[in-house]
């Protein structure tokens, strides 16, 4: 290493606390850094994600008659989507891992925008579902690459707080997608518009990733001192230290070793858990609420707009209490209630339009302890070389079920009925609460803890695979 005054440990990057030339110590945190602040208000990729995935759900209200969609096809284009988000996490994160995090970044918020566009000229079926399995794969694509930059940027004490916060733009996306739907209901060929609408986050979003930088941690573990150096530089105004170490290659088939294929299968498991209820809840949310009473049409996507604003709520709460209340306890509690709420729903029948709201909001409110973790638990649990090959894989695995559930819910809810299909619903998520009792670890506990080795995430947190006792 040449003679600059760069001498800064992992735990520069993990605590935050990188130290100057001068050895003053004066960068106490990565987070008072003004360009790690705009990195983080501009990776809102899942506001964009939850717009795109959930508007086609307010879309097919206007979709079904224009185009004379039957239940099979409204089951294909709602697991289209999630069919092209299996391809993409799976593919680009490992991608993410090899040629960096900022490259990616910018291709898929463009990609994202001209298919939007392009999906307002549809005139068929069959087109409209190409569109929407090239969108799931670059929505896909997104999501592995923004959890690991938001991990690499973050402090350990805020890591928590950061990838929840980034977690609930995928709500805040969703509730503007249901409004934006509700806005243009009446509008002739109106769902036209909503499909394209996601240009115009699209175009504010790349504005603001062109002054991303790369991740100076994904840099450093791939030998390319000099650009980290120049990078710190950039973050900070001025040299940041670090010690060399040797290049990490990225390998895909770690992954699946003892020691971090347990943590994929259990993320994956409640990953899987979380979002099958919560899709069919998005995808086909205003029909899902006007069989169980709450109206029809215009008003029935009102009162999608009234439960996608619970989701959002939910996420609150899991930003405050990870670092207190402890994941394990959060997850196990989450989906304990979210059990309960899809059980009502489905054991009491003609229930009051205020008791079918209520049921709704629980669940609701109460998801978002999982939809924190699902995000966290992998940027956690594996290392910088491999952290965007995990997400996405895991992310993979848990589309497997939604992809099925999705195109088959439509069917399902004609032969069966909405009360069956609501305890379905329960039976996952109960599954979801006993694979957490389970084997959930608690990786907060040693959170604030010093010299802790970032890249051993079994080190930092304390977890260990024999917690598990699947192998």
């Amino acid at each position: 290493m040449s003679g600059s005054a760069f001498a800064v440990t992992h735990h520069a990057f993990s605590s935050g606390a990188g130290r100057t030339s001068d050895g003053n110590g004066s960068h106490a945190s990565t987070l008072k850094s003004p360009s790690y602040t705009k990195s983080v208000s501009w990776q809102h990729y899942p506001f964009l994600d939850g717009y795109v995935l959930v508007m086609i759900g307010v879309a097919l209200e206007q979709l079904t008659p224009a185009l004379k969609l039957d239940a099979d096809w409204i089951g294909l284009l709602g697991a289209g989507t999630l069919a092209g988000l299996f391809v993409g996490t799976s593919l680009f994160g490992y991608i993410s891992d090899k040629v960096g995090r900022r490259k990616m970044f910018l291709i898929d918020i463009i990609a994202i925008g001209v298919i939007s566009v392009a999906t307002m000229f549809v005139s068929s079926p069959v087109e409209l579902l190409v569109m929407r399995v090239l969108i799931g794969i670059v929505i896909g694509a997104d999501y592995p690459i923004a959890t690991s930059m938001i991990t690499e940027f973050s402090s350990t004490r805020q890591r928590a707080f950061s990838i929840s916060f980034i977690a609930a733009m995928w709500y805040v996306g969703a509730t503007c997608a249901d409004l934006v739907g509700y806005w243009l209901y009446d509008v002739e060929g109106g769902w036209r518009w909503m499909l394209g609408s996601a240009a115009i986050p699209c175009l504010l979003i790349l504005i603001g990733r062109f002054e991303l930088p790369e991740s100076p941690r994904w840099l450093l573990r791939k030998g390319r001192v000099k650009e980290c150096e120049e990078m710190m530089i950039k973050l900070f105004g001025e040299p940041v230290a670090f010690d060399e170490e040797q290049p990490q290659q990225t390998r895909f088939r770690d992954l699946f070793n003892r020691r971090h294929f347990p943590f994929v299968l259990f993320v994956a498991a409640i990953w899987t858990c979380q979002v099958i209820p919560m899709f069919a809840i998005y995808t086909f949310g205003p029909q899902i609420v006007g069989l169980l009473g709450l109206g029809v049409g215009k008003n029935a996507a009102l009162g999608n707009v009234v439960i996608s604003l619970f989701f959002m709520l939910g996420c609150i709460p899991p930003m405050l209490w990870l670092n207190t209340a402890g994941r394990r306890p959060l997850l196990i509690g989450s989906f304990a209630m979210m059990t309960l709420a899809l059980a009502v729903l489905g054991l009491i029948p003609d229930m009051g339009i205020w008791l079918v709201v209520m049921a709704f909001a629980v669940y609701a409110f109460f998801s978002g302890g999982p939809g924190n973790l699902q995000w966290l638990y992998p940027n956690e649990l594996f290392p910088t070389d491999i952290r965007a090959s995990a997400v996405g894989v895991i992310m993979s695995l848990s589309r497997i079920g939604t992809i099925v559930s999705t195109w088959a819910l439509p069917i399902f809810i004609n032969n069966y009925g909405i009360s069956n299909t609501m305890l379905m619903g329960a039976g996952i998520s109960l599954f979801g609460l006993l694979i957490s009792v389970a084997f959930a670890p608690e990786t907060s506990r040693d959170v604030t803890g010093a010299n802790q080795q970032y890249d051993d995430p079994r080190a930092e947190n304390g977890v260990n695979c024999s917690d598990f006792s699947l192998f």
